[in-house]
């Protein structure tokens, strides 16, 4: 039970068994409880998203790695936690509002970037950190990347260009 508890967990419900990309599938599924916490609680809910899936995934990723090798692919409650960090500083722009559904498009795509990419350090924490918090912590690093690259672009593209939609609005 405690096994099966931790594997589904660990899996997204399974998501990681997903043949081809189980970490970009896992990504995927990871943005449909992202963009209901962004839209209906903002960014306090998505903290709390975080923090619960960090403790539930620490949990479970501790139990699976008794069964298993060091981040086996079908891991994937990391993704649900990197790809959430990715949105934080911009969740209060997606409270409430389903217009700006491409941030969500954006996000996916920086964090999977860097996911894959694993620029300093996440290459080096994948490799040496061998324990559950390993297999979350290289996620949460580019997740935070992500998070870096999607407000810098949502800053430009969202709220500069309300700002400049606005003065032109009072010049005519």
């Amino acid at each position: 039970m405690k096994k099966n508890l931790s594997f589904a967990v660990s899996t997204l419900l399974g998501t990681g068994y997903f043949p081809k990309a189980p970490g970009t599938a896992g990504s995927l599924v990871s943005l449909i409880p992202i963009f209901f916490v962004c839209f209906y609680l903002g960014q306090t809910g998505l903290i709390f998203l975080i923090f619960a899936a960090f403790a539930a995934g620490m949990i479970a990723v501790k139990e699976t790695l008794k069964h298993t090798q060091h981040d086996p692919g079908f891991i994937v409650i990391d993704e649900l936690v990197g790809q959430a960090i990715t949105f934080i500083p911009v969740a209060e722009i997606l409270h409430n509002n389903a217009n700006d559904w491409w941030i969500y498009f954006v996000g996916f795509i920086f964090f999977r970037l860097f996911d894959v990419w694993k620029p300093f350090p996440i290459k080096s924490v994948d490799k040496k950190v061998i324990s559950a918090f390993g297999v979350m912590l290289d996620d949460i690093i580019a997740g935070i990347y992500a998070s870096s690259m999607l407000y810098a672009i949502t800053y430009i593209y969202v709220i500069r260009f309300k700002e400049l939609n606005e003065l032109m609005k009072l010049g005519n």
